[in-house]
């Protein structure tokens, strides 16, 4: 469909796939407008009841693209450029929570980050047993754009992953709740797409209104209100440069990426 989306619709499943694979579906501003024109594209097609989010090859995604220099982009790492960058990003992980039909995520691989609140975000999750999930952010000085975990698996198994960064595999995942069922991998394909079947079976004014009706309690709630105020806080740190986050770019930049992260990640083995 676009350079990095791929788009099929069969028999009233639309599968919208994240393809940046040797990037390990790395979400750039990029990617962010072709993934949400692919749903909008699906929610407008009255053929289309529910939608399959996924990850070309071994990983659903990596979360936002560190490669990238987001600040620049958004005006400088200053308290209202990292505001306008944090809205960005938090509208587009709005993209299959605002979709009026049902999105189901099939992870497989790692599912960090940015990547993993599209997940969360998502309707449904089914996972692989090779699946780790995590929000990393913090151990870099960075906020996540969308706070939406706790909502998902409750406070206090958020709070022992959001401070510490810390991935978890897909069995506890199940357990916490944040996937719905875990499948070996060389089955996962075939079971995302058994329960998809049965979904796109009931007619879409069912589907969308009782979707609608989830989220809307959900927002009554302070879903909306609270994923916004961490906009807010999150600004405040992205804007700041803590001394981590001075060290891990001055790597980055001597050493490149990928050593950047194992000297960050080796400080918590």
């Amino acid at each position: 469909m676009t350079d990095y989306i791929t788009y099929e619709i069969n028999n009233k499943i639309a599968d919208i796939c994240i393809n940046r694979p040797k990037a390990m579906n790395a979400i750039n501003p990029d990617v962010m407008r072709e993934l949400s024109d692919a749903f909008k594209q699906a929610d407008e097609d009255q053929n289309v009841h529910v939608i399959i989010l996924s990850g070309s090859g071994a990983n659903f995604g990596a979360g936002f693209d560190l490669k990238f220099d987001w600040g620049a982009h958004y005006g400088g790492r200053t308290p209202m450029g990292m505001r306008s960058m944090l809205t960005a990003c938090v509208e587009f992980e709005y993209t299959p929570w605002d979709c009026s039909k049902p999105v189901i995520a099939m992870v497989r691989g790692y599912c960090l980050a940015g990547s993993c609140e599209l997940a969360l975000m998502s309707c449904i999750t089914y996972a692989s047993d090779t699946s780790k999930f995590g929000e990393p952010e913090i151990r870099f000085s960075t906020a996540s754009p969308a706070i939406v975990m706790p909502w998902i698996v409750g406070l206090k198994k958020s709070r022992e992953l959001l401070y510490s960064g810390d991935m978890i595999d897909a069995d506890e995942a199940l357990r916490v709740g944040m996937v719905n069922r875990v499948f070996k991998d060389d089955e996962l394909e075939e079971e995302t797409r058994r329960y998809a079947k049965r979904v796109a079976a009931i007619s879409l004014e069912g589907l969308q209104s009782t979707k609608a009706a989830i989220n809307r309690g959900a927002e009554i709630a302070g879903f909306r209100q609270a994923l916004n105020y961490g906009i807010e806080a999150g600004a405040l740190l992205d804007s700041t440069e803590t001394e981590s986050y001075q060290k891990f770019n001055e790597i980055k930049e001597k050493e490149g990426l990928t050593a950047a992260i194992r000297w960050r990640e080796a400080q918590f083995e």
